[in-house]
């Protein structure tokens, strides 16, 4: 990729944001500060900071070779079996990672041992012996969650067209409801809200009164019937949620608080591993089930403040895309304006960066929009014009829409 670069790139703030970011933790790879070596440094490196070179792969991507109307296709395709699968396992009531041998992997591998009534480990359940979460063919149930807000946001850029109007097909229909049932049956409770998050701000920003209305009353009757019809685990499992008195919630607080104690002990980090997975295979974990604690705990406040500079800095630019900008311009902007929106509850609760397909994917498309938009300032006509399919209309969100 970079040898195909014919001419020196130009690069702008989001772009040093990145490099600022990767150039200082790879200052703790050097530093003799922490307890890892130099091969658990680098483990540590590649789980905070890889998404900046899947970034800059996308940032310098040929736009010629790309078609984003297809991948987000694919993106869809992918939660079809997905929730297939999940079906099967919900029928059964079996996970399907007790048939695959994960337990065994994440012991030679990972060095962690079976957890939990199920043989894997406590993210397969909801609470104490509570119902089963199902991840399909995920890592597990977080990181399946997680990718049903990558379907969701793909769902919702593919049917918009630049005049605001949704068009959909029987595969979009499809697409919709199969990610519906994933993030059902995954039963993360952070992905969860998350995904009706991304509906709500979509309807927001499209102005759609009538959803918005929809939406209110909908939360409304769930409240209604949470508080005054459901009963038994269920019903235990929203409200400890809701009043951290569950031992999952109970466990998050113990960790921020510990994370947050560390960070204040030592601004600039107690060095790379010290918290997240390295520190949790060795049983030494310092914080944790926060993405932002864990780069914090480890690289410190500095690298902390890069990293939020970084997220706020690409909703603020994809945000102004989706509304100035037609085309896949605009798609590739809602696209990702819908996702980082969507996965700041993820960041708050777990290691999000460590959901690969939802990381590469946010990653590399985040990438490919700023590759978009300052190819596009210059070249208005190619990059942003409408998405023409076979029926000559922009508006035609189906898979027969041509390459542009």
């Amino acid at each position: 990729m970079l040898f195909s670069i014919k001419k020196k790139p130009k690069l702008y703030l989001i772009d040093w944001l990145y490099i600022g970011y990767l150039g200082y933790i790879l200052l703790y790879v050097l530093l003799p500060l922490g307890e890892y070596g130099f091969k658990d440094k680098l483990i540590a490196l590649k789980s905070v900071s890889f998404f900046t070179f899947i970034y800059f792969t996308g940032r310098f991507f040929d736009l010629t070779k790309i078609n984003l109307t297809q991948s987000f296709h694919y993106i869809c395709l992918v939660a079809i079996p997905a929730a297939l699968l999940v079906l099967v396992e919900a029928a059964t009531y079996t996970h399907f990672q007790t048939l695959t041998g994960y337990a065994d992997y994440m012991f030679y591998f990972f060095n962690q041992d079976p957890s939990g009534h199920h043989g894997l480990n406590w993210t397969f359940e909801a609470e104490n012996d509570g119902p089963k979460r199902f991840a399909s063919f995920f890592a597990n149930p977080l990181d399946h969650a997680a990718g049903t807000l990558v379907s969701i946001a793909a769902i919702l850029a593919l049917v918009t067209t630049n005049s605001q109007k949704i068009k959909m097909n029987n595969f979009i229909i499809a697409a919709f409801v199969c990610s519906l049932c994933s993030i059902v049956f995954a039963l993360s409770r952070a992905s969860f809200a998350s995904y009706f998050l991304i509906i709500y701000v979509y309807a927001f920003i499209t102005r759609r009164k009538q959803w918005l209305s929809y939406f209110y009353l909908l939360v409304g009757v769930a409240a209604v019937f949470a508080l005054f019809f459901l009963s038994g685990d269920l019903y235990e499992f929203i409200i400890g949620t809701l009043n951290f008195t569950n031992s999952s919630s109970a466990y998050h607080i113990i960790q921020w608080v510990e994370g947050i104690q560390a960070i204040i002990s030592n601004p600039l980090g107690h060095g790379l591993g010290a918290s997240g997975r390295i520190s949790a295979m060795l049983g030494s974990n310092i914080g944790g089930e926060n993405q932002l604690i864990i780069i914090a705990v480890q690289a410190g406040i500095i690298a902390l403040g890069l990293y939020i500079a970084i997220y706020v800095t690409v909703i603020r630019l994809a945000l102004k895309m989706s509304m100035e900008k037609k085309g896949r311009a605009k798609k590739i902007a809602l696209f990702i304006l819908l996702l980082k929106i969507g996965m700041i509850i993820p960041y708050l609760t777990a290691e999000a960066e460590s959901y690969l397909y939802i990381g590469y994917i946010t990653s590399f498309f985040t990438g490919i929009m700023i590759n978009i938009k300052y190819n596009s300032d210059g070249d208005r006509s190619r990059y942003t014009r409408p998405e023409v399919g076979q029926d000559r209309t922009e508006n035609n969100p189906g898979g027969a829409l041509q390459t542009i």
